[in-house]
């Protein structure tokens, strides 16, 4: 099997398993609300935790940084060309913004993007995941930790690979994340968006 057929079919596979809403998939297991129809309607983690507790907010947190994380560790078996594996990393991510399983309607692409890049680079999603960490410790917003972490995404993954093809795909990625955080941007600015202890 060719390169392009084997990194095709990688990066359809990625968008399918991106697209496993586990945020609602454990709210059902565990007879939680569904997190849709409370908080910011977001499948994610943040609202997950909020609205079904912290078991399940966890295990969705798990599931949809493995799944990032489990494309992006795919690249070092070496099957198929580094290019296709950021692309598939991109699948992935895609898959859990606009996920087939649920009319495209998915969540904002934090903990996959951060698996995805743990898996790819892994000095590089540590850097982010202690920015996030950082910066909600210090402000109290999840959303601005995330917004922080993947707008430097792009400066740090250039000084630190130099590499042309890793800075386009993280600046895709960057613009993939931050663009799903338009109404968080909004109520930050506002002085609406609530913080983490407010959850």
């Amino acid at each position: 099997m060719s390169p392009e057929i084997l990194g095709t079919l990688s990066c359809l596979g990625a968008y399918l398993l991106g697209s496993i809403p586990f945020g609602l998939v454990f709210s059902r297991l565990f007879g939680a609300p569904d997190p849709r129809q409370a908080g910011s309607r977001n499948i994610g983690f943040t609202n997950v935790l909020r609205v079904c507790g912290q078991k399940v907010g966890i295990l969705t947190l798990a599931g949809d940084l493995g799944k990032g994380w489990l494309v992006g560790w795919f690249d070092s078996l070496g099957l198929i060309p580094h290019l296709w594996t950021l692309l598939a990393v991109l699948s992935v991510v895609l898959g859990h913004l606009f996920p087939v399983f649920l009319k495209f309607h998915g969540g904002k692409g934090v903990a996959t993007g951060l698996g995805g890049l743990l898996g790819i680079h892994f000095p590089i999603g540590l850097t982010l995941v202690g920015i996030w960490a950082v910066t909600v410790g210090i402000w109290r917003y999840s959303s601005g930790g995330a917004i922080m972490a993947f707008a430097t995404l792009p400066l740090i993954s250039w000084f630190m690979t130099f590499d042309l093809q890793f800075l386009i795909f993280s600046l895709v990625l960057s613009i993939f994340v931050i663009g799903k955080h338009k109404g968080n941007i909004v109520r930050l600015l506002n002085g609406t968006e609530p913080s983490i202890d407010r959850s």
